[in-house]
């Protein structure tokens, strides 16, 4: 009688779930609640946020005129945009610990919607420079988006899941460069108004989309399966309080090289994002519609691309371990490399089109093969590897950016070529990762049994 009760109080879900009430099956199409209405509303959230911060790139040819930008003025508001998600990155995982993914999330969005609009305001380089500054916080929902997934989804989709929702989300930069041109015009032939003044209004439209993306979180979401949230390790305690999680994760060499990695993956894409589109208007003579195209192609192959390295991570998995995970990362994001090499030499408009979007597809697909290595670094310190990660991403833009795109040391086709080889050279150092339970990419598990008990230990651990 007594089973029969604690059975009537078990909640029934649509999805198969595991023990922890974690999904393990995922299925895209379906909005059955808590799990894949979660997913919907974390990626759509996610996505708000990236069609924000990449809202102004689309409309730089205008805007520079109006405020008399110099290239200087634009590679430090490229910057800038990413300066901010670096700490904002970092900081999201603790805070999601505290208070849960729905509410960090919606209060973030919220709190940089405003900041958005207010660009119809900006009148100088100085405050041109500030905003794109503040609007870069709102991608360090990108930490909830992976964390809210990861206290959904079981580990046999988990990465599946983590690879559709930031690849749906990232779609956002993709049809930013789309949608912007189009707003604008749409804005000068219904208000019958100046240049100026439409592209003023114009921003108006995604800081009310993203505010109406947070509400939505609020009103319809859920921290975990179980309802609110509450921190909670999924397995026996362990006697260690957060700064021992801490730096147990910074000590461990392999989270600082796939956080390189992912400078030169999600960090390379970011930077393109912000340069692809005047590259376009500049190089080719293009008009900022066309342009606008061009680049929303590179943003929106995130629709496949992402989670296809996930699932290829996935597949290289099952098939040779964690070593063919290390392997297929380090093809994927090489060849990456020598297609944005490519691009810069590229002298025909239709042949660098064709060399932008495969270019896009390897880039984005190594983001995915990425996070497919960072669930095996660290089970005890998994939050901060991720944190280490995602702001390696953000922080190998600024590198780049600045290096690169900032002021005019460089021609723009010389400063692409140049960002496909560090890509190259940066991707390298993966060579190095060694697991002792799984080995590296030429060199066997460890013989050593006290080193396998030492990482068969370590990854008992879980932290959602």
């Amino acid at each position: 009688m007594e089973s029969q009760d604690h059975s009537l109080k078990q909640p029934s879900f649509s999805l198969p779930v595991d023990d922890e009430q974690k999904a393990t099956k995922f299925n895209p199409f379906s909005l059955s609640s808590p799990h894949m209405l979660a997913f919907h509303l974390s990626w759509f959230s996610l996505f708000s946020c990236f069609f924000s911060t990449f809202c102004i790139p689309p409309l730089l040819p205008i805007i520079r005129t109006d405020l008399n930008l110099t290239d200087t003025d634009i590679g430090n508001a490229d910057i800038a945009s990413f300066v901010g998600s670096i700490f904002s990155r970092l900081a999201m995982g603790p805070i999601c610990d505290l208070i849960g993914p729905r509410v960090a999330s919606a209060s973030l969005s919220l709190a940089t919607a405003p900041i958005i609009m207010c660009t119809c305001f900006i009148k100088s380089p100085a405050s041109f420079i500030l905003i794109r500054f503040l609007t870069g916080f709102s991608l360090a929902n990108f930490v909830a988006n992976q964390f809210w997934m990861s206290s959904m989804f079981s580990g046999c989709v988990v990465g599946l899941a983590n690879g559709v929702s930031a690849g749906w989300a990232n779609v956002g930069t993709g049809v930013a460069q789309l949608i912007m041109p189009q707003i604008y015009s749409l804005m000068i032939s219904l208000l019958d108004t100046s240049s100026s003044t439409a592209w003023r209004f114009s921003f108006l439209f995604p800081g009310i989309f993203q505010a109406i993306t947070a509400l939505m979180v609020l009103a319809y979401g859920q921290d975990q399966p179980s309802g609110k949230h509450k921190s909670q390790r999924t397995c026996k305690p362990i006697n260690e309080n957060f700064l021992q999680v801490l730096f147990n994760g910074l000590k461990n060499y392999r989270g600082w090289i796939l956080g390189l990695t992912y400078g030169y993956c999600f960090g390379s894409e970011l930077t393109t994002d912000n340069i692809i589109a005047d590259y376009f208007y500049e190089r080719f003579g293009v008009n900022v519609e066309v342009a606008g195209m061009i680049a929303a192609s590179f943003g929106m192959a995130n629709c496949f691309s992402r989670p296809m390295g996930g699932v290829f991570s996935d597949k290289m998995g099952r098939r040779f371990g964690v070593r063919g995970r290390l392997w297929g990362l380090w093809v994927v994001q090489t060849m990456a490399g020598f297609a944005c090499f490519l691009l810069g030499r590229m002298n025909s408009l239709w042949t660098s089109v064709a060399v932008v979007c495969l270019f896009s597809v390897f880039v984005q697909a190594a983001s995915g093969l990425t996070f497919g290595v960072v669930p095996f670094v660290s089970k005890r310190s998994l939050g901060v590897i991720s944190g280490m990660t995602g702001s390696g991403g953000t922080l190998g833009a600024v590198v780049t950016q600045f290096l690169l795109f900032s002021g005019s040391r460089f021609s723009m086709q010389k400063s692409i070529s140049l960002m496909g080889i560090m890509i190259i050279v940066c991707t390298l150092p993966v060579t190095l990762i060694y697991f002792p339970r799984w080995g590296s990419m030429f060199c066997s598990p460890s013989g050593d049994r006290d080193l396998a008990d030492e990482d068969d230990e370590e990854h008992r651990y879980l932290l959602v």
